[in-house]
């Protein structure tokens, strides 16, 4: 079992940026890859980022064609924790953050935070 934790997001003008964190406790050595999701009002849930955990696999990452350039993922294995720096934001960017962990091919997902971009 995988538990995530989230923290971080509120609300931003256009432009701004927020910083989302993660930390994972339980069986974190069985993690795979952990990341972020969101889902928007009336949409499906999407993938935002995603980064390999495995120190071995050297920490790749994987992100949506819409956040290229403007999110960054990372993170800290001291900490098992994953972080998402989100600059440059837009109002399309507004939706509930969940954090995720795929460990043994089981998905986990934190509770969600709100994001949300309005001037």
């Amino acid at each position: 079992q995988v538990q995530l934790v989230e923290s971080g997001g509120g609300s931003v003008q256009p432009g701004g940026s927020l910083r989302l964190s993660c930390a994972a406790s339980g069986s974190i050595f069985s993690i795979n890859a952990m990341g972020w999701y969101r889902q928007a009002p009336g949409k499906q849930r999407e993938l935002v980022a995603l980064v390999d955990v495995p120190i071995i696999s050297g920490g790749g990452t994987n992100y949506a064609d819409s956040v290229k350039g403007r999110f960054s993922i990372s993170r800290d294995s001291a900490k098992n924790t994953v972080y998402l720096q989100m600059n440059s934001l837009k109002p399309e960017d507004t939706a509930v953050y969940y954090c995720y962990a795929i460990a043994l091919r089981v998905n986990y997902w934190g509770q969600g935070t709100q994001v949300t971009v309005s001037s």
